[in-house]
């Protein structure tokens, strides 16, 4: 059900629209009207408010007091995405249509009512609150991961089996992190696992203090890092071609072109791993060498935030950028202490590329047997011995 606003004090605009959308119209003159009737009207699937310009600076104003009633918080992101405002005025500058989009209106139409411009503007929304709902629901119905019965028996006594076997040899290697360098024996960090859930990941600490702020300065070390241009987009407007197709942030305005290179080159860049890193200790390239780093995180596993075998857990800023259909999949899977990408590419010359690494994680999350688990863990006792110092 769509709720149909004018707010405004032009009668024959009124009368206009009424006709247009056959009556179903409610009318306010001032936009504090408007906001005290909020609450009755908010139970629409789709509320399209038409305001009728009264002067930029005021309309800023109006706009501004109905952007904070949507609820936009700090991020900028819409707490009621199924509000839409459509503008209403005369011939506008291409520059004064940019500061009405950036500020929040949804589209202009003119002045001189236009039924067939208006019908347009509400068919594109109606089309749009469309394709939202259904996104929305993909997306729920597609993240219902649950984790087999069998995997999780067999994670908890693999775990506390190898938590004892190997106690000794933790307690050795964490007074040798202790006494080499200043900080905590384990580091954590953010890591997002299957479902997109969000978990405290456990490793030795293998790097000095602040090792993360350093991360900047070593950019060019990155193993997966493009040479790329396009990364380097800047969040712009070209304002000399009309032809261009303008995408309207609360933050920017951008060509819709330059927007698409700039995301395709985030996401190819989105696997960060240094080669020759400077920032981890001695005991820690030890450690690294030889995977003994990762054996905190079977208490990871006996909690119950990974698997023995799955796919690697990823840093928040790297997950982010796998969000869309092409890789959603991966978190289709369990996180994981070993995996399929490490027992085929760890020990081999030749680095990994970031793709290969996100088609080896989807196809283990399509594929994942008890059998299959167990060929990669017995693979792993040959892998986990890496010939570059990664």
């Amino acid at each position: 059900m769509s709720t149909y606003i004018y707010i405004g004090k032009n009668e024959h605009i009124r009368s206009d629209l009424s006709n247009i959308i056959s009556g179903n119209l409610e009318s306010f003159h001032e936009v504090g009207d408007f906001l005290k009737e909020f609450s009755r009207l908010d139970d629409a699937n789709q509320m399209i408010i038409f305001y009728d310009s009264a002067g930029i600076n005021r309309d800023l104003e109006n706009i501004s007091l109905l952007m904070r009633h949507d609820e936009y918080n700090k991020n900028s992101k819409r707490k009621y995405p199924n509000l839409s405002i459509v503008l209403i005025s005369a011939s506008l500058s291409k520059n004064e249509c940019l500061i009405y989009l950036k500020h929040g209106i949804f589209n202009i139409v003119s002045s001189v009512i236009n039924g067939q411009q208006v019908r347009n503007v509400l068919e594109f929304i109606e089309n749009k609150q469309k394709k939202f709902s259904n996104e929305s629901s993909e997306k729920n119905n597609h993240i219902n991961f649950h984790l087999p019965l069998w995997k999780r028996f067999f994670d908890i006594i693999f775990s506390i089996f190898v938590i004892i076997c190997l106690s000794p040899l933790l307690c050795v290697i964490a007074f040798a992190i202790c006494i080499e360098s200043k900080g905590e024996i384990i580091y954590k960090s953010k890591r997002v696992g299957s479902n997109y859930h969000v978990f405290d990941f456990l490793k030795f600490r293998s790097m000095y203090q602040d090792a993360e702020e350093l991360l900047k300065g070593f950019e060019t070390l990155n193993k997966y890092k493009l040479s790329n241009e396009s990364e380097d987009v800047a969040l712009k407007c070209n304002k000399d071609s009309d032809d261009e197709t303008l995408l309207i942030s609360d933050d920017f305005v951008i060509s819709e072109d330059d927007f698409l290179a700039n995301k395709n080159a985030k996401q190819r860049n989105s696997f960060v791993k240094l080669e020759n890193d400077p920032r981890i200790t001695k005991v820690g390239r030890f450690i690294r060498k030889y995977s003994i780093d990762e054996l905190p995180q079977l208490f990871n596993i006996l909690k119950g935030d990974m698997s023995v075998v799955g796919n690697r857990p990823l840093p928040l800023y790297e997950a982010e950028l796998l969000t869309t259909d092409d890789y959603i999949d991966r978190f289709m899977a369990p996180a994981g202490l070993t995996g399929l990408w490490q027992v085929l590419k760890r020990g081999q010359s030749g680095s990994l590329s970031a793709e290969e690494r996100r088609q080896l994680d989807i196809e283990y999350a399509r594929k994942y047997s008890f059998w299959f688990d167990m060929k990669i863990i017995f693979k792993t006792f040959t892998a986990f011995v890496q010939k570059d110092d990664v």
